[in-house]
């Protein structure tokens, strides 16, 4: 298991998994096609794609473990371009040594008005200053995390031509102390939730890949022009007018000697 794995075994990490699950069950239940893909962790547990109605599901990680059918770099994944329907993106960007690249792969696989989830931990809330404090102290975790807010992100995709539709905040408490402190914070928490208060510690962002609509090219306006002129009548030729008893420079004259005669 990695580091983030093990945090997602704690109890901490399961709260924030179950909290992770219902939020995107219903955005997985209007997603439809052939293939889903993982890419990322599920806590020792099912993945998140496993609620999906999307009967062949791949899970991707960069070494062999249980539930994983697909072992590769998420910044060169070894699939056709357009060939998977809906993609999850679990805390895959912030730990990659190349996020903007993995995004772009992501991209790449995904087809045309496919489905988008990336889930990842918000830099500007309570937990995003505990992982930086903890970072600076060099915890084998959080020294490799390298955040990309919500923000950040939105910009990414939309120079690669995907539409964000929504982002969802989990995580605004996390769930510490027992008894009566424990459910003060975990009301707290879902409050914040059902309010999608962009305070949690955790964003689940929703976005879908853009296609670029097919434009005829444009002819010149030189070319256009010709293909207007042509279609007006041109004016018929005008006889040009003979003088009274007299003839045209082109008409044969008549003979000397009749004239005489």
């Amino acid at each position: 298991m990695t580091e983030l794995e093990c945090w997602y075994a704690l109890d901490s990490g399961q709260y924030l998994l179950d909290a992770t699950r219902r939020a995107i069950q219903d955005l997985l239940d209007t997603s439809f096609g052939y293939h889903i893909l993982q890419l990322g962790v599920s806590g020792g547990q099912q993945p998140l794609c496993q609620g999906s109605p999307i009967n062949h599901r791949l899970f991707c990680a960069s070494s062999p473990a249980q539930g994983v059918n697909l072992v590769a770099d998420a910044a060169e994944l070894p699939l056709e371009s357009d060939s998977v329907d809906a993609i999850i993106a679990h805390h895959c960007l912030e730990f990659a040594a190349r996020p903007h690249q993995v995004l772009r792969e992501i991209q790449r696989v995904l087809t045309p008005q496919g489905q988008l989830l990336v889930v990842g931990f918000n830099p500007y809330s309570l937990m995003g200053c505990n992982t930086r404090v903890r970072g600076l102290l060099r915890d084998p975790l959080w020294a490799a995390h390298q955040p990309v807010s919500e923000h950040r992100l939105t910009d990414w995709l939309h120079l690669l031509g995907c539409e964000v539709l929504d982002t969802r905040w989990l995580y605004a408490l996390p769930p510490v102390g027992h008894g009566r402190l424990r459910r003060l914070m975990s009301h707290g928490d879902r409050w914040a939730a059902r309010h999608n208060l962009p305070v949690g510690g955790v964003y689940v962002l929703h976005a879908t890949k853009q296609v670029a609509g097919l434009n005829r090219p444009r002819q010149p306006l030189l070319v256009r022009g010709k293909r207007l002129i042509g279609l007006v009548p041109k004016p018929a030729p005008v006889p040009t007018p003979t003088p009274r008893g007299g003839y045209l420079s082109t008409d044969i004259p008549p003979d000397e000697g009749s004239l005489a005669a």
